[in-house]
């Protein structure tokens, strides 16, 4: 049987289908200053270091991969390829090979989210961010990202998640002293305190993520009175409600707990922010 490749590495035409995403009028080498930067665009940190690396090369052999530009009026919007335009214009080129496109909106999101991803890895939350705005603002699911970037639909809810985290947390990732991998163990905590001095502690003391959820399961049977003993009955939950719950703090990419007992309950959906919580409304309003 055959593997089913993903469909980051096989370049962009593999990702966004041609029909419907805005045709191609030409290759051309236009003025760098005629362009400006995509407003869409998920990557709002570029590597100083890494630009001037890449301008050196461009001095030396030019740019060797065309950008892709839509055409607009007075100029051209950038759909893929900031970082060849940057050092372009780093290295003083007046020009720059583009393959130029009609205006096509819906996808140039989508083209330059695959490009940073192929390219140089966004990091956890910048990728977090580009999905929900996939989400929000072109309404499509989580499982058509999933399949535009070639990840897996419970990748992409994780993903989004990390954006629940205290604002200290996501500081922490993005300086880099703390990975994704952590970053997710500490969604589910309810204290965001907590959860900011773990993730610094941890940053701190290079801790592994087995770690960190060791300390967050450590934490919830605290909170939850599973530490009294042997004496202690624990309460065993239904299969069906646990996986229910599941799927539907996928459906949300929020953390869902449901409190069930003799045939009742109340279902339990978190939020670290208004912005969060509006987020959740539009999503089960739209039904």
């Amino acid at each position: 049987m055959a593997t089913r490749k993903s469909g980051l590495g096989r370049g962009l035409e593999a990702l966004i289908p041609t029909q419907g995403a805005g045709s191609t009028t030409g290759y051309s080498n236009i003025p760098v200053d005629t362009i400006k930067a995509n407003p869409d665009q998920p990557r709002s940190r570029f590597d100083d270091e890494s630009l001037t690396e890449l301008a050196s090369s461009i001095e030396e052999v030019g740019v060797l991969q065309p950008i892709i530009v839509e055409e607009g009026e007075g100029g051209f919007t950038l759909i893929a390829g900031e970082r060849r335009w940057r050092a372009a214009k780093r290295a003083g080129l007046a020009s720059i090979p583009a393959v130029i496109r009609e205006k096509s909106g819906q996808h140039t999101l989508v083209e330059a989210l695959v490009e940073n991803v192929q390219r140089m890895d966004l990091t956890p939350l910048e990728e977090a961010r580009a999905y929900q705005q996939l989400l929000e603002e072109y309404g499509m699911t989580q499982e058509q990202v999933a399949n535009r970037v070639g990840k897996s639909r419970p990748t992409i809810s994780n993903t989004i998640r990390l954006l629940q985290l205290p604002n200290g947390v996501q500081a922490l990732v993005e300086e880099g002293r703390l990975s994704g991998g952590h970053a997710r163990a500490l969604v589910g905590l309810e204290d965001a305190k907590y959860a900011t001095y773990l993730g610094e502690k941890a940053a701190a003391d290079g801790w592994s993520v087995r770690q960190i959820e060791d300390a967050v399961r450590l934490r919830r049977d605290m909170a939850e009175g599973n530490d009294a003993g042997p004496a202690t009955v624990k309460t065993i939950r239904p299969i069906e409600i646990i996986e229910l719950e599941k799927r539907l703090g996928d459906r949300l990419g929020a953390r869902v707990k449901i409190n069930y007992r003799n045939q009742k309950g109340k279902v339990e959906i978190r939020f670290s922010s208004v912005e969060e919580l509006e987020r959740l409304y539009r999503l089960m309003a739209s039904g």
